[in-house]
């Protein structure tokens, strides 16, 4: 959750398409990486890849990873954000606020939290600079405005922004059209839920420029009381296409209002009898009876601009220059009671000889906040070689202010009196040369290393002055073995670092963490069988791991754990079973542990050895039977189980969160025409098919209580769940022309 610091944040004529390596067989599948050989050999690779093409790798690079394309998503593309629709990738887990997809929504991959999930878009760093987690929520329906994505994860290639140290997720925005077209598209579903998208392209006008765009709206309920979520996006793009030059410039963004849902419940009786109740906005009034105040809502504004220059040199080099700015505001409003003066700046007041000195009141938590910079890379490919070298120079400045716009006492304060007022800045410089090296027809080397100089200044209350520089190398080197057009191996090691965040600073003198990553796997592809094998083991100094606790907005607290690890297989597959039927299964087994963890227990320190690490479930598991009885009609029966999992690192009874297995059904039909209409697309999901009462996330505290018993310590435990929703449905229609 965003908090009052970490506020959100088809080719020319000389072209043709580029056929990335290692398309699964079908356009509806989505689990595994690509084939080990290409199966079509494309001329020249569209210059649209070039914008990702520093960032992203192929089947003939040591890392593992998943692509997912626009068909593959598009079935299930009714409202719901990007993570949501990323649940079904190998070690991924994801959760939702509201309990039904939309809104605010989070991702894990291997135990790694968002803020340790490098995102970029076209190349661009998404992630916030200073909470350094992505906030889908201010780009409602971005999903519509997706070409393809990959997830690698570890620590895979170096990128542009923070390191990746659960994974890397980069994704490329729309292509360009030959063709003018048009779509509306409209679903509906439980909770109130519905999404409405407009999109347009002119085609390639003159065989050199196309204009595109995208409006949507999207409102939902949300399965947990009052926790609506009301968005709106657009997306405008233009491109120019000459024979060796790509230009294009993007302007996207959102609007969001949402009512707040980030404190779960804690009460056991509530989790059974009441799953919905939310507790955000809750008071009590004079006569002491509940009441909810009306607007305890986030709102936020936020605006990308891209411009990107892509350009073949020769039949070697090719580059790709980039700048972009991204401007943020909003606030979330809060009512609070018995809230002390002195918090505020307050001077304590009498009325009728009484003091009074703390007042309920009403607050705004600001966020006014801009990013911008460039990035770069250049492309040189030669027989054996293939070179990139790239890099960015960003920036971020972000002013924090709070505001009070209403109080039931108070003095010397005026509508809307800033109690804070604070300021932050955040530079980013990284550099980096990646090399793919064919030594023999069956031996391939990979070398990556990645300089990152980072600067990160504050003055907040509550983090105290901040002026911290790092410096960072990051090198990664690699060999892939293929044995014959069926089968490759690979086997890789990669170094990352990266800085705290700003609310790490908030709790202490947190210390930048490292990684050790060492990846084995194995590929295997026949005509009927795609087979992805990877082990891995990633070994930490000084990770941020989760302790399970949230600060008072809701944020997820992170604490240096000292030495810690994660070991794990990850098996993923496509099997043509038949004509019809296809078979898609993927599962991690994995050990996640901190190691001699200390805690200090009843005003003890103790060492409590090996423990779990929070939030890390050890097995998780999914699969997808798809079914095409007839042309253009799929059906496709989901399934997601993730493991128990502690949220502490205490190993604690009360800190675990339960195992939980759902299944969604999900339909799509289109039907083409030859007049005014290209096609019309019909798709239904049917989410949680079995009503399952489940929780996919929660928290965990612990406070020391030397109240009951004067002299003596006693260290108190509490945990609160976030309900998801039972069963629900989506069904949306689409028409192209």
């Amino acid at each position: 959750m965003k908090t009052l610091f970490n506020y959100h944040q088809n080719g020319s004529k000389s072209l043709s398409r580029y056929c990335l390596a290692g398309l699964l067989f079908y356009s509806f599948s989505g689990f595994s990486q690509e084939t080990v050989v290409d199966t079509i050999k494309a001329k020249e690779i569209s210059l649209d890849e070039v914008l990702v093409g520093a960032v992203r790798v192929t089947a003939q690079t040591p890392v593992t990873f998943s692509n997912l394309t626009k068909k593959e998503f598009q079935s299930r593309n009714l409202g719901q954000d990007i993570p949501i629709m990323m649940n079904y990738l190998p070690s991924v887990v994801t959760t939702t606020d509201a309990g039904a997809g939309v809104g605010y929504t989070g991702i894990r991959v291997r135990g790694s939290d968002a803020t340790r999930v490098n995102v970029t878009i076209n190349g661009i760093p998404y992630n916030d600079s200073e909470s350094q987690g992505t906030f889908w929520v201010n780009m409602p329906d971005f999903a519509s405005s997706t070409e393809s994505l990959q997830l690698q994860r570890g620590v895979g290639t170096s990128t542009n922004g923070a390191g990746a140290f659960g994974a890397s997720l980069n994704i490329l925005t729309d292509s360009y059209a030959q063709e003018a077209s048009g779509e509306i598209s409209n679903s509906f579903g439980s909770f109130n839920t519905r999404k409405h998208t407009l999109k347009f392209s002119t085609g390639m006008m003159n065989d050199k420029f196309e204009i595109a765009g995208r409006l949507s709206t999207i409102y939902s309920d949300g399965y947990i009381d009052r926790a609506f979520s009301d968005l709106k996006s657009y997306f405008l793009q233009g491109t120019y296409v000459g024979e060796t030059t790509l230009i294009k410039g993007l302007v996207f963004g959102g609007n969001q209002k949402t009512y707040q849902a980030w404190y779960g419940l804690e009460d056991p009786e509530l989790l059974q009898k009441n799953r919905t109740f939310n507790v955000a906005g809750m008071y009590f009034d004079e006569e002491g009876k509940m009441k909810f105040y009306d607007n305890e809502t986030d709102n936020y504004q936020q605006d990308h601009y891209q411009l990107h220059w892509n350009e073949r040199w020769n039949e070697n080099w090719s580059t790709n220059l980039a700048f972009h700015y991204t401007m943020g505001k909003g606030y979330f409003e809060q009512y609070k009671e018995d809230e002390d003066f002195a918090d505020y700046g307050l001077s304590p007041i009498t009325l009728g000889g009484e003091t009074i000195d703390v007042t309920d009141l009403i607050r705004r938590r600001w966020l006014d906040n801009n990013f911008y910079g460039t990035t770069f890379s250049a492309n040189y490919k030669k027989e054996k070689v293939d070179l990139i070298l790239g890099g960015g120079i960003n920036n971020y400045e972000g002013a924090h202010f709070g505001e009070i716009i209403w109080a039931r006492y108070a003095s010397q304060s005026e509508i809307r009196d800033r109690y804070y007022d604070d300021f932050s800045t955040k530079r980013d410089i990284n550099l980096f040369s990646k090399l793919n090296y064919q030594v023999t027809e069956k031996w391939r080397l990979f070398g990556d290393v990645q300089y990152r100089n980072v600067n990160f200044t504050a003055n907040g209350a509550d983090t105290g002055i901040v002026d911290d520089t790092f410096h960072f190398f990051n090198p990664k080197a690699g060999v892939t073995y293929t044995l014959n057009q069926k089968n490759n191996f690979y086997l890789s090691y990669a170094q990352a670092n990266r800085e705290p965040n700003r609310n790490d600073y908030e709790n202490g003198n947190p210390r930048p963490e490292q990684l050790h990553d060492v990846e084995l796997g194995w590929r295997h592809v026949t005509e009927k069988t795609q087979l992805n094998v990877n082990g891995y083991f990633m070994k930490y100094k000084d990770q941020l791991v989760l302790t399970g606790e949230l600060n008072d907005v809701g944020a997820p607290i992170r604490a240096n754990s000292g030495d810690s690890y994660r070991i794990g297989l990850e098996v993923d597959a496509t099997l043509k079973l038949t004509e019809k039927w296809f078979l898609q299964p993927n599962v991690t087994l994995s050990q996640n542990k901190n190691q001699d963890f200390v805690f200090q227990r009843d005003g003890v320190l103790e060492n409590l050895g090996t423990t779990n690490i929070a939030f890390s479930p050890n097995f998780i598991a999914a699969n997808r039977l798809t079914f095409i009885p007839i042309k253009n009609l799929q059906l496709s029966f989901l399934s997601k189980f993730v493991g128990e999992q502690y949220m502490g690192n205490i190993d604690a009874e009360s800190s675990k969160l339960d195992s939980y297995f759902v299944n969604d059904l999900n339909i799509s039909y289109e039907i083409t025409f030859n007049k005014v209409f290209k096609s019309m697309r019909f798709n239904a999901l049917v989410n949680n098919i079995f009503d399952l009462k489940y929780e996919s996330n929660g928290y965990f505290y612990t406070y020391d209580d030397d109240f009951s018993n004067p002299g003596t310590i006693s260290t108190i435990e509490g945990a609160g769940f976030y309900p998801q929703a039972g069963i629900n449905f989506l069904i949306g229609l689409t028409l192209l022309f």
